[in-house]
């Protein structure tokens, strides 16, 4: 397959700056895999589309003030930083730019010496080791959380603000380490979960940390020739457990976002029934995969020629897909991370 089947047209007015007043305003288009129609809803009417049974899987992954910015101790040059993924204590693999300036050795001073880091080797990935001061984990993260800023996408044209720091973090976020919000789960609120919950509707909580991957563009011609960067996912027994008994009972197991999906489908390749365990996965899914344990999917709308739109084609039908992605554009959705949903079943 070619990379560019994966493209659209989308105007840069519909790609969301701003998250909507409330979480759960979004719009919601529905998509019948099935057979291609499509249901133009709201967030708040999530639960018209569930049953009771069916067992909701959200990443319970916390965002961090990830990006730093600092400046290079010899020549007082500005640096920016965004932390990826941790490699040991007060050690990370993080995105330098501009990449010229960042030469092995080079000290970073952030938040006026406050915190600084040595510039070390890069990784295969394009990113850079860089090594903290810290004396330990707890003083570097309270730095951290002190002069970090939130990871906003670039395609979000405008700086961090106060408020980011709550919208862009899913209400149930409990584990701290992704470099990116699993966006799909930004639209859901105490109030919907709770309904959802009365309704008989169930819920499981995987962990997949968001890291280079989601930066990482397609450059290559064919989709078959991308690779994609590893992250970090870890499942419990009792999680583990809930999810294999859906499956026996024959009830639908729904990916709240593509990090659920990736993880849970990872897992799955390497058990017959999912056990507990946690390693780093690199799965690439696009159209022609074989989905093991996921029925439906909660997401947002992708970037074009991104490996996330290669996954919502492969889950909902390539044609199906792109045809909703062209509705959604005739019909103003928002897109992106603090866009509008979109549900497949």
């Amino acid at each position: 397959m070619l990379v560019d089947d994966f493209d659209y047209e989308l105007p840069q007015e519909l790609i969301a700056q701003y998250p909507a007043a409330e979480r759960d305003i979004s719009r919601l288009l529905v998509l019948d895999k099935a057979t291609g129609r499509i249901t133009h809803s709201n967030f708040r009417k999530i639960a018209d589309y569930l049953r009771e049974g069916d067992l909701l899987v959200f990443n319970e992954t916390k965002v961090f003030p990830a990006r730093l910015k600092g400046q290079l101790v010899r020549t007082g040059s500005s640096l920016e930083v965004l932390l990826l993924e941790e490699k040991g204590c007060c050690s990370w693999e993080a995105l330098v730019r501009p990449g010229k300036r960042a030469k092995e050795g080079e000290i970073i001073a952030f938040g006026d010496g406050l915190l600084q880091a040595v510039i070390c080797e890069r990784t295969e990935a394009g990113g850079r080791i860089i090594k903290f001061n810290s004396k330990d984990q707890t003083e570097f993260w309270n730095h951290v959380f002190k002069i970090g800023e939130v990871p906003l996408p670039p395609y979000i044209k405008r700086p961090a603000e106060e408020m980011d720091k709550e919208r862009y973090q899913t209400v149930y976020a409990r584990t701290i380490g992704s470099a990116a919000a699993p966006t799909a789960g930004l639209h859901f609120t105490e109030e919907i979960l709770n309904e959802l919950q009365a309704k008989g509707v169930e819920f499981a909580f995987v962990l997949l940390h968001v890291g280079l991957g989601t930066f990482r563009p397609v450059r290559v011609e064919r989709v078959e020739k991308h690779r994609m960067h590893a992250e970090y996912w870890k499942l419990d027994a009792v999680n583990a457990l809930k999810i294999n008994r859906a499956k026996q009972e024959s009830r639908r197991v729904i990916a709240v976002g593509t990090t659920s999906v990736r993880l849970l489908e990872s897992a799955a390749r390497e058990q017959e029934e999912l056990q507990e365990g946690e390693g780093r996965t690199s799965l690439f899914i696009y159209p022609g995969f074989h989905f093991r344990v996921v029925d439906g999917l909660i997401t947002n709308f992708h970037l074009p020629r991104s490996t996330l739109l290669m996954l919502v084609c492969a889950f909902g039908g390539y044609d199906h897909v792109m045809n909703a992605y062209r509705e959604a554009v005739a019909k103003r959705y928002r897109f992106f991370s603090y866009g509008d949903a979109m549900l497949i079943l």
